[in-house]
């Protein structure tokens, strides 16, 4: 029975990909799915689901500077308002993975989907701070609905194919957050005002949703099974969680300071800023479409041993030679490095045949989420108190964490 083996880390990311999943029982059955439905159109759909997502919160990015102007917002009071987005975030994990759970990843996404976008919509209307810092906590509140749906359709789509393709799905996610950034300056250029852009990107997930829901995995027939997110914490998903965590606070350092860091250390030129931000973005986007190739080669153990040491070698780089063209080295071996970190965490807590993928995974992002907020936070600290080459240096040990911790418990396979 496979209910008296028990779970650990090692088994549990050794598990083959093959293992079917269920969203709310153990997983023993295949998916029940309508046979006219290829495995490939689920794949399609999957993934424009991801990339939706991406766009509407790359799409909000780029209208942080419009919004900014029209509310009269100084730096520190649009950085204490921007912390209300993770902190709806991190306050509705629980929520998150219980309504999975009960109602299944394909329900709550096809509510939640459009839903995001629609909040997007209402932070063009805020016309006060307060107003732009309830309607971010909502943002994060039901962006955190889709992300943890999302990933649970990522799972039961990668059982489907019996190899990974986690990767991929956040690939999708990164290239929407590059067409978004485009799409807002192209709006920006034509003198499209924000409203009207966020209607925009409403109107193209809710045509996505109304496509694409129909064939999102549906679920598992079996056994139900009571699971509860504040139980004692499973402890092979808190370790999952802090691979997670050192991943998510070097995205985090490079998302908030790597232009600060071109600007102040590589002392780059104006125009030259914002190489150090595409050299990480573009080769973490690269490095998710590859990945899932990577893993079928060299195993995913050996993926994520050398995903932690591109990280430090990375930070090591832009630190002790910060010119441009070493830098923009450094953080795309960074970009490469995080890449397929927090997909693979992610595949390995939906596979937990303890806990729902939905609870499993709003706990394991609970913790990983955390390195978002710490991060940022943690370099300027440092940076005041030394230097910000000190602070990525610091950031760089959060990789060689990553690798340690893996070979210490062995937590992945070389193979599929």
């Amino acid at each position: 029975m496979q209910n008296s083996i028990p779970v650990t880390l090692k088994t549990l990311i050794e598990e083959p990909v093959s293992t079917p999943v269920s969203e709310n029982t153990e997983p023993e059955p295949t998916p029940d799915l309508n046979k006219t439905i290829s495995r490939e159109r689920i794949r399609i759909a999957v993934a424009l689901f991801y990339f939706c997502q991406g766009l509407a919160f790359a799409s909000w990015a780029s209208r942080i500077p419009d919004i900014k102007s029209a509310l009269n917002l100084s730096d520190a009071q649009l950085g204490t308002l921007l912390f209300a987005l993770p902190l709806g975030q991190l306050l509705t994990m629980p929520l998150s993975g219980r309504l999975v759970t009960q109602y299944g990843s394909r329900g709550v996404l096809r509510i939640a989907a459009p839903l995001y976008a629609l909040v997007l919509t209402f932070l063009a209307l805020a016309s006060a701070g307060w107003q732009l810092g309830l309607v971010l906590l909502a943002f994060g509140v039901v962006g955190n609905m889709c992300n943890i749906a999302v990933n649970t359709q990522g799972v039961a789509a990668e059982q489907l194919y019996g190899r990974s393709i986690m990767t991929s799905f956040h690939g999708a996610w990164s290239i929407a957050g590059f067409m978004g950034a485009l799409i807002g300056l192209l709006l920006i250029n034509l003198h499209i005002g924000t409203y009207l852009h966020f209607w925009i990107i409403l109107i193209f997930v809710v045509i996505n949703t109304v496509i694409n829901e129909k064939f999102l995995v549906s679920h598992v027939v079996t056994e139900q099974r009571k699971t509860s997110f504040f139980t004692k914490p499973d402890g092979v998903l808190v370790q999952l969680g802090i691979i997670g965590f050192c991943s998510m606070a070097t995205e985090g350092a490079m998302f908030d300071w790597s232009g600060v860091y071109f600007k102040d250390i590589v002392q780059a030129p104006s125009s030259m800023v914002v190489v150090g931000y595409a050299s990480f973005m573009i080769m973490m986007a690269a490095g998710r479409f590859i990945g899932d190739w990577a893993i079928r080669r060299i195993g995913r153990r050996t993926l994520l041993q050398v995903s932690g040491c591109l990280i430090f070698v990375g930070m090591g780089i832009a630190v002790f030679f910060p010119t441009v063209v070493t830098a923009s080295l450094g953080f795309m071996l960074v970009g490469l490095g995080v890449a397929c970190v927090v997909p693979s965490v992610y595949s390995a807590a939906g596979r937990n045949s303890k806990i729902s993928p939905g609870v499993a995974l709003a706990m394991v992002s609970s913790v990983s989420y955390l390195g978002f907020l710490i991060g940022p936070p943690l370099i300027g600290y440092i940076a005041e108190l030394a230097s910000l080459r000190y602070s990525y240096a610091v950031i760089g040990l959060f990789g060689l964490m990553i690798t340690t911790l893996i070979s210490l418990t062995q937590v992945v396979k070389n193979g599929n």
